[in-house]
């Protein structure tokens, strides 16, 4: 074999604190090492001429290059060695930036473990082989999972691109929490005037079929390839013949159940549609709240219906639609402000969320758009918001910024001086955070034009007193305590994952961080893509976002995934495992621990044995690790290679 070394100096990245020419000159010296050199910039179009051309001209049939993560940079040296006629996979990276130059100032030291980590990556490169990807073939079809903006945005994109979209939404209409908004920052535009357009454009375009009331039960298969089942919920109504006229929810004689889509602050009906814009716009009968479930007898809305849609004795329905990709856009929920007992959320009916003020403020909200209090109807003359309830507060666990919670409350003073122009808003904060275009010009607005009074320092604690609602809290610029009679108190709940969110990410197999949000595979480079292929992210699932920045981010997903379906055909990464069928026993363990399930039970001379999916595996290693037999390995990372690595350092 002969291998050529590149030691690059980043800059003064690594060459502030390596010796890379050093490195260089000590790597000559290691077994089959013909050629070694720096170099200024490795990464850079003329370093990867120069790799090229000593692959060529010292008939180099494997490469080391020292400078920094894989994880960035290996699929560009890569592509190099395979434009100069090798495999790509007789290639190694020594990381010599962020495990040296970045973590000590000591030259020599540094020097000295450099040399060290390229000796490594020549012992594997020593006993690397060559790799061949597979090809198969691709079914291009995508699901969305999510009906708000991020996935709406992504099913339209994807669908105008000439793709089948099939769209999965758990409640009964597509719109998100973008449908319960009255208006948005930072041009007060009508939410629904903005969003229903495109849920419209949703419900008429021929490429999309959307299953509303339904959840993704379970995925199968792999990318270009997957089979997920979706479970249709029960609606106790035909969609195929419900008109959405509304006959049933005038005569429903149950009508106080809590309304889920008007934050439980307004009552609903039953069998109910959830507002007017609804898309689909069907009836659903809540079972748990309805007399002919609960008494057995009403049939009211059976008796009332002119289409005679009424089914009660509809059942779930499982559907398998085979895609070859998927888009996760499931949105967010709000924290529970309960949870802050001192602010007396969920106890004191004066006490709501932002999104429940949304609700109010709202033409089609429970109160018409009038502001009235909870506990008695009438107009608040006084309202304070308090911002960073879940958000910010490392005793929450939740020490993240929301985002646009800010903004929604700058958003809200403005509209409560519209709606009571004798009111006066209050707004206790941490820092306001505005840094979208206009962002800050639109808080501005609200302190300065709106005259809402904003004060820098935590509440206390809330509590009644008469028919007020006594706030109590500090001002840290004035340095003074603070107390305030409200008539209504809103509370700027933080966002927090999906309900339900992690049990998605383990049926589509993608990670998620502690707090429920899905993660993606590189925070700069790949922020819409997943560790698993052909599974993308849009909007809030993979953290709290505001519209533009979901909607930019459900065009995103679907551009990957137009990208992805430009190919007929699809390479199979060959990292995979591999099963000795001499050596296995059968005892199932690697089957057991595979998070991708890609490794199955096979009959093989009457004998159980493992044999790996390989296009559902992705080289994690687990499997190799659990084999008690050894007769697992992973291709690129055998236990020959990982041991030689190990030897080579011992022996340094």
């Amino acid at each position: 074999m002969r291998i050529g070394v590149f030691v690059c100096h980043c800059g003064s990245n690594i060459e502030g604190t390596v010796d890379t020419a050093t490195v260089a000159k000590a790597s000559l010296d290691f077994p089959e090492v013909v050629y070694a050199t720096d170099t200024m910039y490795a990464c850079s179009e003329p370093g990867q001429d120069g790799i090229i051309q000593a692959i060529k001209d010292k008939n180099l049939t494997g490469v080391v290059v020292a400078s920094c993560t894989p994880r960035m940079h290996e699929p560009t040296f890569r592509k190099a060695v395979e434009r100069a006629g090798l495999n790509r996979f007789m290639f190694e990276m020594a990381n010599i930036r962020e495990h040296v130059s970045w973590i000590g100032r000591d030259r020599e030291a540094n020097t000295n473990k450099s040399v060290d980590l390229v000796r490594i990556a020549v012992e594997k490169l020593r006993r690397d082989a060559p790799l061949i990807p597979s090809k198969f073939s691709v079914n291009k079809r995508v699901m969305v999972i999510g009906g708000g903006v991020a996935g709406i945005q992504a099913a339209l994109d994807c669908a105008d691109g000439g793709l089948e979209v099939v769209l999965v939404e758990r409640e009964s209409s597509i719109g998100g929490k973008m449908a319960k908004l009255d208006k948005t920052f930072p041009t007060v535009d009508c939410s629904s005037c903005i969003l229903g357009p495109k849920m419209v454009d949703v419900a008429q375009h021929p490429n999309i079929t959307l299953h509303a009331y339904a959840e993704v039960d379970s995925i199968g298969g792999y990318v270009g390839n997957f089979q997920v089942q979706v479970k249709k919920r029960a609606t106790y109504v035909d969609w195929e013949l419900c008109t959405g006229c509304g006959a049933c929810m005038e005569k429903c004689p149950s009508k106080k159940n809590p309304d889920a889509f008007n934050e439980k602050i307004g009552p609903c009906t039953s069998i109910n549609i959830p507002f007017p814009q609804a898309i689909p716009k069907k009836a659903v009968i809540d079972p748990s709240t309805c007399r002919q479930f609960v008494k057995g007898k009403c049939g009211v809305c059976a008796k009332v219906c002119p289409t005679k849609a009424i089914r009660y004795d509809m059942t779930d329905e499982i559907v398998t639609e085979d895609v070859g990709a998927i888009v996760a856009a499931t949105g967010y929920d709000l924290f529970d402000i309960s949870k802050v007992t001192e602010y007396g959320g969920g106890r004191y009916p004066d006490v709501i969320t932002g999104l429940q003020y949304e609700r109010l403020l709202s033409a089609s909200g429970p109160t018409g758009g009038h502001i009235k209090r909870p506990s008695d109807g009438k107009e608040p003359k006084n309202v304070v918001f308090i911002q960073c309830v879940g958000s910010r507060d490392k005793s929450l666990d939740r020490p993240y910024c929301s985002g646009f919670c800010c903004m929604y409350t700058a958003k809200q003073t403005i509209l409560t001086k519209d709606h009571i122009p004798d009111s006066q808003s209050y707004v206790f904060y941490m820092d306001i955070r505005s840094p979208g275009k206009m962002y800050d010009e639109f808080t501005r607005r609200a302190m300065e034009e709106y005259g809402a009074r904003y004060i820098r320092g935590r509440v206390a604690m809330v509590y009644p007193k008469g028919d007020k609602m006594i706030v109590r809290g500090a001002d840290t610029l004035a340095g003074t305590q603070v107390e305030i009679e409200a008539d209504l108190v809103v509370l700027a709940a933080g966002a927090e994952a999906a309900k339900g969110a992690p049990q998605l990410a383990e049926k589509l197999r993608i990670s998620y961080d502690k707090y429920g949000f899905f993660m993606e595979s590189h925070p700069k480079l790949k922020p819409v893509e997943t560790n698993t292929a052909g599974v993308y992210l849009a909007g809030s699932c993979q953290g709290p976002k505001d519209i533009p920045q979901s909607v930019g981010q459900g065009s995103a997903a679907a551009a990957k995934v137009l990208a992805l379906f430009s190919k007929d055909m699809l390479e199979s990464d060959p990292q995979i495992s591999r099963v000795d069928i001499k050596r296995c026993v059968g005892c199932g363990k690697c089957i057991m621990t595979c998070p991708f399930k890609a490794i199955k039970e096979v009959e093989f001379r009457g004998q159980k044995k493992a044999e790996v999916i390989e296009t559902v595996c992705q080289g994690c290693g687990i499997c190799t690790s659990t084999c008690p037999q050894g007769a697992i390995q992973l291709s690129h990372f055998t236990d020959n290679q990982i041991l030689a690595e190990v030897n080579a350092l011992c022996q340094s």
